[in-house]
């Protein structure tokens, strides 16, 4: 009996030291909670890798926005997840084809895209993202008003949901060499009250300053939403009619405001007061516009975004110390002086998760954290971007950057393109369309031509004229 007692308390005593060494195993190897920044226990655990998506504009890790992302990464404090930029080197056409590819797979999906807001309500619709409402109420930044509230509509789909955080606008206009001016005879504080004021300009400039390209645009496919938004829809806009009519729900294939834009780009071309057709229809021709013509004296006008003079900061793509006194940053006017007198296009990016991204609460941890004030603030003022945040806004570091407050200033008049899901395949048609003319297609036979690509994209039920 003495035995069966004595085997019974030792078997009982074995479990219970294989339970104490497993139970204290198992505390010791608790994985710390990834989704809490700054966890400290688990330091065995595997990281969870987040990888972020964006356009290599060509210039690799000395991109302004690869290096904020690896300055917020390095400085985010949950250890236990990784960041990984993922960028896709691509023109500026061809990065939201390939981001259509990548998102359709969870193979090839990131965690995190980069999304221009004009193609957010198209990736939206076809299922690509994932809908933010649920975790944006939990987000005092969101609620606080810290965020421009004109600036969410951007991220909102045609659905009502929001699909991305936006970390920066933009507003368009002329920049211009005041030296150029000057040698040409013009006034160095230019402002232009119609068409007929930029192109008289521009054709002085070829006279008497013959070395210099008088105008550039973008005016090619290769240019993509550059080509659509910064050139054709300024100058359509700018006539007083818009790509799309709200009233009836159609999209406007044939006007007299169509034929005048695509005029204006025919006459920059017919008296050759553009830069050469091999470097305007390039996919780098606004890089080459922005960090070679412009500050090496070799362009005068420039119709382009108040982003560019992030290229001249110090550590900008290209160092230009004197580009705040060279330049000047002039209003587009509508076609003929009407009213409101100028004209600009606002947009902006965003960070958006897919829907097919493998660690969507990570992400989103991620996200909130790097699109705080600070980090924002980091952000807009490395890339000469206008700020989403009202607090940013406010900051003295924002307010003393040159150009920010005119920039801010034409936001005033400024339109947006259609948030219609076939808006990304109708930018197409206009890349199409204002190439052909730039290459010497009339501007009638150019828009007969889009009327009809138009209409066969979206339906002869969605189409009108004026």
């Amino acid at each position: 009996m003495k035995k069966a007692k004595r085997l019974l308390f030792l078997i009982a005593m074995t479990v219970l030291c294989v339970s104490v060494l497993f139970g204290c195993t198992s505390k010791t190897d608790k994985p710390a909670d990834s989704s809490k920044p700054g966890t400290g226990e688990g330091t065995q655990t595997p990281k969870t890798t987040i990888t972020i998506t964006f356009r290599d504009d060509g210039i690799g890790e000395n991109g302004t926005l690869y290096k904020w992302i690896k300055e917020v990464a390095a400085s985010y404090p949950d250890k236990n997840v990784e960041i990984k930029p993922a960028p896709i080197q691509a023109s500026e056409g061809d990065y939201f084809a390939k981001i259509a590819l990548a998102l359709k797979s969870k193979d090839t999906a990131p965690d995190i895209v980069t999304e221009d807001t004009f193609i957010l309500n198209s990736d939206a619709s076809a299922g690509f993202l994932e809908p933010l409402d649920e975790q944006l109420k939990g987000w005092e930044d969101w609620t606080n008003g810290s965020f421009i509230e004109a600036m969410k509509k951007g991220v909102t789909a045609s659905d009502g949901k929001v699909y991305g955080v936006p970390y920066n606008t933009d507003s368009r206009g002329l920049w211009y060499n005041k030296d150029i001016f000057k040698q040409a005879g013009l006034p160095e504080d230019w402002q232009p009250k119609s068409w007929d004021d930029v192109l008289n300009a521009a054709r002085t400039i070829k006279e008497k300053a013959p070395d210099v390209v008088p105008i550039w645009m973008n005016m090619g496919k290769a240019t993509g939403e550059a080509t659509s938004m910064q050139t054709y829809e300024m100058l359509l806009y700018g006539t007083g009619e818009r790509l799309y009519d709200d009233a009836s729900g159609k999209w406007i294939i044939k006007s007299q405001g169509i034929m005048d834009a695509l005029t204006f780009i025919e006459t920059v071309n017919k008296e050759k007061l553009g830069p050469p057709l091999s470097k305007v229809l390039n996919g780098q021709a606004g890089n080459t516009s922005t960090r070679e013509y412009l500050p090496k004296g070799k362009l005068a006008i420039s119709l382009d975004g108040s982003w560019i003079t992030g290229n001249y900061f110090p550590e900008g793509a290209s160092p230009w110390p004197e580009y705040k006194d060279v330049l000047g940053f002039a209003p587009m006017p509508t076609s003929q002086g009407q009213a409101p007198g100028s004209i600009t296009l606002a947009g902006g990016w965003a960070l958006s998760i897919p829907s097919n991204s493998k660690h969507k609460e990570e992400a989103w941890n991620f996200i909130k954290y790097a699109l705080n004030k600070e980090n924002t603030q980091k952000l807009v003022i490395a890339s000469g971007n206008i700020t989403v945040r009202t607090d940013v806004a406010k900051d003295p570091e924002y307010t003393k950057m040159p150009f920010n407050e005119i920039a801010t200033e034409y936001l005033k008049n400024a339109e947006f393109r259609p948030a219609q899901e076939k808006y990304p395949e109708v930018s197409t048609q206009i890349q199409t369309m204002v190439e052909s003319v730039t290459t010497g297609t009339s501007p009638a036979d150019a828009m007969n031509k889009y009327a009809q690509d138009v209409t066969r994209i979206v339906g002869g039920d969605h189409v009108m004229e004026k």
